[in-house]
């Protein structure tokens, strides 16, 4: 029998065991409210991290030498000031809830020797490892992948101590009403060591069983399994796909694990399981690029297009795309009854020093945030991360395969974080996780963008006037993450988008909306801009609209907001809508141009600012989660008949 088959089917059988853990701070019930009592359009806006590594990561501690712990991390999301390399350094801003996500596999092992008087500090092979600790990723890596120990270490008992370790700081740090945190970790699973189908797995509640890791089993049906147990038992859990860009396609493939054609079933507990997808974060973002899209001039855009272990070869982009994967759910339904891509989405930093930032000054380079004001990178440091000094890829499987050194980093591949916002009644743990079980969310680039936007059959410009138009948007339509309403099919849907600026950054050029549709046995997509500030419009032969423009000075890395819009919201109605064919819908506001963290950095340190390798400048975004179309069931003579008897 398989190893992993021991643990799950014995959790499968048994019920899931949590390991004991501090109690839930007091007064959570009492705070709580009953989101289902709440009138919708009291919902409002918060932003949060949904992942983000600490030195309990073996990555994180061996390759980047992170330090920061769980409940470090979570004082500094909600504004504390904490100590970082003898620097006491501050957030921006807070954040209004956060998980962390360390890595299952190895986790808690190797920070273990920041205590030099623990037994394993003190053994052969910590002793090894501490002079080396680059070393000990690729061993504990490499073990992982072959399905071997290794003699002098214990994981599961370094695993166990750090998961209670874990689960008591997201629960002393959760402050009700004021910083919600998420229990959470990363599974992570890497097909054929190289493709990346990472999930990380948020619980709801103060509790959690020990991770189910890629150690039990690298099939996405097997951590579903576990999931689906532990809501079993009680706990509500939902697992979310990694940032699929370097996935080779394999993250919204056609087919399920095992190479079957993907069936109802599959769809189902997929869409139960997994009801979000993180479309953006520091390495890159997975709505599209122009070889999918290459009618969308926007789609050019933080592109990461190659593997994560082996940044000189490209990822098949065909299957690691949100937007091609809503097309591809929208087949598989009507082949198999059922969509597995009927997902929303939320945006992370993946960072692995424990310092969630994302404002674009507040990056420095890999591995992740900084305070601007006292932490970004100088001297020799800051020309590494601009590539101005050459430094080698740290992960470069084929150089270990070929016996060469590893090839030339390209430090500018890599940006800010990206950030999740969710529409939630009350800051607590029940509205939050509610919030992003109904996919209720957005994602953006890093700023505080805010985007709404709602679907039904009779909005109207006049409607916006209401100062109650939120509350009669609720009421008649859908938001973000739901489908229009069935049976109410008047003419073509009309759809409530708004943007508003973050209060901090830049002004907005366009709010678009983004259309998938099946078309036969396949699906198209386009784009439209539905709102556009300065008075633009857009060109009906080319069907583009003119640039915003540009404020940029470059040699100061500044910009001004002369140009776009501080809010925008509008009523678009779908001119090219066909009720017989199934859609979906999403918005995506884009705000005028501003520089890149790369820019700032060498404006900041009196370095050239680099011109290859990665962009000077960006248009950052926001995404919301879709609004679906399906068609009403086709009533045939046959039926008609019987309904009349």
């Amino acid at each position: 029998m398989a190893r992993w088959l021991v643990p799950l089917l014995a959790l499968t059988a048994a019920g899931c065991t949590p390991v004991s853990h501090p109690q839930a701070p007091t007064g959570v019930a009492s705070e709580t409210a009953d989101v289902a009592a709440v009138d919708p359009s009291a919902r409002r806006a918060f932003y949060g991290e949904l992942h983000l590594h600490t030195a309990y990561s073996f990555d994180a501690w061996g390759l980047m030498g992170t330090r920061i712990g769980p409940d470090e991390a979570y004082r500094f999301a909600r504004g504390e000031a904490v100590d970082y390399g003898g620097k006491m350094i501050r957030r921006g801003w807070p954040l209004d809830f956060m998980a962390v996500t360390d890595h299952s596999e190895n986790m808690g092992l190797l920070n273990q020797l920041d205590d030099p008087n623990t037994a394993f500090a003190k053994s052969e092979i910590g002793q090894e490892i501490l002079k080396n600790p680059i070393k000990s990723f690729y061993m504990l890596r490499d073990a992982r992948y072959q399905g071997r120990d290794i003699p002098g270490l214990n994981t599961q008992e370094a695993a166990k101590s750090a998961w209670s370790r874990e689960v008591a700081a997201a629960n002393a740090n959760y402050k009700p009403g004021v910083f919600t945190t998420l229990i959470g970790y990363e599974w992570s699973q890497m097909n054929e060591g190289r493709y990346n189908l990472h999930r990380n797995v948020i619980f709801k509640g103060a509790d959690a069983p020990l991770p189910f890791t890629s150690a039990d089993s690298g099939k996405p049906e097997d951590l579903w399994t576990y999931l689906e147990a532990n809501r079993a038992e009680g706990r509500d859990v939902i697992a979310i796909p990694h940032n699929a860009n370097g996935s080779n396609g394999l993250m919204y493939d056609w087919v399920m694990s095992d190479g079957r054609p993907i069936d109802q079933a599959y769809a189902q507990r997929r869409l139960m399981n997994e009801p979000l997808s993180e479309i953006a974060q520091n390495k890159g973002q997975s709505e599209t690029i122009p070889e999918l899209s290459p009618n969308d001039e926007f789609a050019n855009f933080e592109i990461w297009d190659v593997l994560i272990t082996q940044r000189d070869t490209k990822s098949k982009p065909n299957g690691s795309y949100i937007r091609q994967a809503y097309g591809r759910g929208l087949v598989i339904a009507e082949k198999a009854g059922a969509n597995p891509y009927k997902f929303g989405v939320v945006g992370g930093s993946d960072f692995h020093n424990g310092i969630s930032a994302s404002d674009e000054k507040a990056f420095g380079g890999s591995p992740g945030g900084v305070d601007p004001n006292v932490n970004l990178p100088d001297g020799d440091a800051a020309k590494r991360q601009l590539g101005i000094i050459p430094t080698r890829t740290l992960i470069d499987d084929n150089a270990a395969h070929e016996g060469r050194p590893p090839m030339i980093n390209n430090p500018l591949l890599v940006g800010s974080a990206a950030i999740t916002g969710v529409w939630a009644e009350v800051n607590t743990r029940d509205s939050i996780f509610a919030a992003l079980k109904r996919k209720e969310t957005f994602a953006t680039s890093g700023t505080r963008l805010r985007v709404r936007f709602f679907g039904g059959w009779d909005f109207t410009p006049a409607l916006l006037k209401r100062t109650d138009w939120v509350r009669q948007a609720y009421r008649t339509g859908t938001p973000m993450g739901g489908d229009l309403p069935a049976g109410q099919a008047k003419g073509a849907p009309s759809f409530i988008v708004e943007a508003v600026k973050d209060p901090d950054g830049a002004n907005i050029d366009r709010v678009q909306v983004v259309k998938v549709w099946l078309d036969g046995g396949d699906y198209r997509e386009k784009v439209f801009d539905v709102a556009l500030s300065g008075g633009r419009k857009v060109d009906p032969k080319t069907g583009k609209a003119p640039p915003v423009g540009n404020t940029i000075d470059l040699a100061h890395a500044t910009y001004s907001n002369t140009i776009g819009a501080a809010q925008m919201r509008t009523v678009w109605r779908d001119p090219e809508f066909d009720p017989r064919k199934p859609a979906v819908y999403y918005l995506r506001a884009i705000e005028i141009p501003t520089p890149r963290w790369s820019t700032y950095l060498a404006v900041k340190r009196g370095l050239p600012i680099p011109t290859e390798g990665g962009p000077p400048t960006l248009q950052e975004r926001a995404w919301s989660s879709p609004i679906w179309y399906t068609p009403p069931p086709v009533r045939t003579a046959s039926a008609s008949r019987g309904a009349g008897r």
